[in-house]
């Protein structure tokens, strides 16, 4: 997918193309490499000004989707990278390492399911040891699976869900913390739904709401250590989590096209946020949830 780098004047109407994605379906993690049609994860239009040289960072879900452009955008600007992703996405997080190394940056791949609470702490104890410190950390796995009704929503599912997008998050922050000194940043992965709940995304929602909230509270309690902690909202953003049950069949021809810019967003749209929120240049800012969601209105 051709478009201009974060740097270009253009018009974000037309910056990325309006895609009408066919129905298609993919098991849950999903594949960014079977994506119909493929995502721009900046690969070709993320160009780094030096914002996070010399950092060293841990990112979930860094295989695909937001996870894959911010892993890429913080190689970009200089930062050495700990990619954490499920195993049966080796294929993506391989591809996404080859770019960062591209860039002269490491990249560090750290398979393992989040729904362990041993395997969100040794998370953190194996990027430090390959990395050689940690100072940036990015919780952004998510789970997504759309169901119609309350009634069919099944308590497994619900647990799951609950385990990975926001127990894990606890567990691999507390790990971290001692890992943490002044100038260390973490940012977490909300939602629009945390906002805007969609009637076939109750768990899911519920869980970007718990994240806005710690995001809040725990950046109110770190602050006088000085490590910020800061929150990014996506809208309709084109990801494998969308195809492999994250939306209903039906819906993904009409995938964003209810925002004011008419679009659903590329994944290395969100990056330039995150590298904001991890860059000195944020230093004033702590407990924001920035949103980036093509104009939908949040609170």
């Amino acid at each position: 997918m051709a478009s201009t780098d974060q740097l270009t004047v253009v018009d974000p109407v037309t910056r990325f193309p309006d895609i009408t994605p066919p129905q298609q379906d993919q098991s849950e993690p999903g594949l960014d490499a079977d994506l119909i049609p493929g995502t721009d994860r900046g690969e070709d239009s993320y160009r780094g000004t030096g914002r996070l040289e010399g950092r060293k960072a841990l990112i979930t879900g860094a295989d695909s989707g937001i996870g894959a452009a911010v892993a890429i955008a913080f190689a970009r600007e200089g930062a050495d990278v700990a990619m954490n992703y499920l195993p049966q996405e080796q294929e993506d997080a391989e591809h996404v390492a080859d770019v960062i190394e591209q860039a002269g940056r490491r990249a560090i791949l750290l398979p393992g399911d989040l729904v362990d609470a041993d395997v969100c702490r040794q998370l953190v104890e194996d990027a430090v040891a390959q990395l050689g410190g940690l100072d940036a950390l990015v919780n952004n796995a998510g789970r997504q699976i759309a169901v119609e009704s309350l009634e069919d929503l099944e308590e497994e599912q619900w647990m799951t869900t609950y385990e990975v997008n926001i127990h894990a998050m606890y567990r691999i922050t507390k790990a971290a913390l001692k890992h943490l000194s002044a100038g260390s940043t973490i940012v977490n992965t909300t939602s629009v739904q945390a906002y805007e709940p969609s009637t076939t995304l109750i768990d899911y929602a519920s869980t970007k709401a718990a994240i806005n909230n710690f995001s809040k509270g725990i950046a109110q309690q770190l602050a006088p250590k000085g490590i910020r902690v800061n929150a990014v909202a996506p809208g309709p953003i084109w990801t494998p989590l969308q195809v492999s049950d994250g939306q209903p069949k039906e819906a993904l021809p009409h995938f964003g096209k209810n925002t004011p810019l008419g679009r659903a967003g590329q994944p290395t749209e969100l990056a330039p946020a995150y590298v904001f929120l991890t860059s000195p240049e944020s230093s004033y800012v702590l407990g924001e949830t920035l949103h980036v969601n093509g104009g939908m209105p949040t609170p």
